[in-house]
């Protein structure tokens, strides 16, 4: 399973479902192995940096280098847990544990101010200046209940995202937007 001279079998089928909580149905695993295989150009059984920046939508995104630091060297069964969390079948939380993955730039469990300052600086660019994004960033971290010397782990990052009265994410989604 993951080069392109194979073929996906019921059982790898299956296994792949399991894999990412049955998301996706055998008919949409069997096409994102169809895609997997084009994207595997040279049939190593695993996707480079390289080529997922083939991808124009992935090459374009602002995200694009912290997600392939989250992508690259995936076989095809962790292709599809990735993209698992784009699934419109996705839970909320599993779409925001991805989200924290893309904040956690360090892969120390805990996102924190700076965290968060880099991802506002790849969506924002240069259309807003340091000090307008850490200004921004301090008024919804303290509407938030945090401070900006705060580490979020993943269950304190959920339960922020949970606060409907929260303006962090909102801001936040209106700056990326």
């Amino acid at each position: 399973m993951g080069n392109a001279s194979s073929t996906l079998t019921q059982y790898d089928i299956e296994e792949v479902q399991e894999h990412c909580n049955h998301l996706f149905s055998q008919q949409e695993i069997v096409s994102l192995y169809q895609r997997f295989c084009q994207l595997d150009r040279n049939a190593k059984g695993f996707i480079s940096a390289d080529e997922f920046l083939s991808v124009p939508e992935f090459a374009m995104n602002p995200l694009s280098q912290r997600l392939l630091k989250m992508v690259d060297g995936l076989n095809f069964k962790d292709f599809v847990a990735f993209l698992s969390a784009f699934s419109a079948k996705a839970s909320a939380q599993q779409k925001i544990a991805l989200i924290f993955k893309v904040y956690d730039s360090d892969y120390n469990g805990k996102v924190t101010f700076n965290d968060i300052l880099e991802v506002l600086r790849d969506l924002t660019g240069s259309f807003m200046s340091d000090d307008q994004r850490e200004h921004v960033l301090n008024k919804v971290m303290l509407e938030a209940g945090y401070t900006r010397e705060s580490s979020l782990a993943l269950d304190d990052f959920m339960k922020a995202s949970d606060e409907q009265s929260s303006s962090l994410w909102s801001s936040l989604n209106q700056l990326s937007s």
